[in-house]
């Protein structure tokens, strides 16, 4: 049996706008170059030119947040409770049997920027691709912040999805969704303005805010999306592990059979 995959995932990178600045990821490279001395020491006797070209190992080291690059929020950290008062689960508690699913993907590059989605809207969008929901189904969207990673737009960009939207997914069985603009709620700057106007706080972070009444993981800076049919593919997502994490690193893939 011949399969497809196609890679979901933006490499972690420094130097671009990915983040706000006070969460941006730092790498370090240590070159081939610069490290035969690491290698040397663990083994006495041993000399530089001793070694082919006398290099030793490329290695990294990192500064990062568990929400730098394409990575899966746990409940945890949507709020300290889920499923109406329970303890929310860390990302290494997470189900790995949410994360295997066949995937179900919503163009909503035509919505402005800051737009929240409906519960009505998400029937609409289901309905316009007629497909059926089934549990476990992971569904990602496809908004207008997907090609603009990385550039000083970004965090401004794609529409969110409601509280009332999320939960209409989780009631069908929805345990992992996914977005590729960097949350899964409408851009800050857009609700800010209208947290301004309302004062009604209940507008913040709302979507996310949905795993207190239902438990539920998503996954924030996709990529490629728009290269996925509607549906007809199965996704792979399995977090990395932290220890009491809100998040994990994943790498996202669509595998067509």
């Amino acid at each position: 049996m011949t399969r497809k995959f196609i890679d979901l995932s933006v490499s972690l990178e420094e130097g671009i706008k990915s983040d706000p600045d006070f969460m941006l990821p730092k790498i370090n490279y240590h070159h081939h170059n610069n490290t035969s001395d690491e290698l040397m020491k663990f083994f006495p006797g041993l000399k530089k030119n001793d070694l082919p070209g006398g290099e030793g190992w490329a290695m990294e080291t990192i500064t990062v947040s568990t929400h730098n690059g394409t990575h899966m929020d746990a409940p945890y950290h949507y709020h300290s409770t889920m499923n109406n008062g329970e303890r929310a689960i860390t990302i290494d508690e997470v189900p790995l049997e949410w994360c295997f699913n066949p995937g179900v993907k919503l163009d909503l590059r035509s919505y402005d920027d800051g737009y929240v989605l409906t519960k009505n809207d998400m029937e609409y969008e289901f309905k316009k691709i007629n497909y059926k929901l089934n549990p476990l189904d992971i569904v990602l969207i496809n908004t207008s912040a997907g090609d603009r990673y990385g550039k000083d737009d970004f965090l401004s960009k794609g529409c969110g999805i409601g509280k009332d939207a999320t939960i209409f997914l989780l009631d069908k069985g929805v345990r992992l969704t996914g977005t590729d603009a960097w949350s899964w709620d409408a851009p800050f700057v857009h609700t800010a303005k209208k947290y301004k106007d309302t004062k009604d706080a209940s507008l913040i972070w709302e979507g996310h805010r949905a795993g207190m009444i239902k438990g539920y993981s998503h996954i924030e800076k996709l990529a490629n999306l728009n290269s996925l049919p509607s549906h007809g593919f199965t996704i792979s997502a399995f977090p990395f592990k932290i220890k009491n994490g809100s998040a994990g690193f994943v790498r996202v893939v669509a595998i067509f059979n």
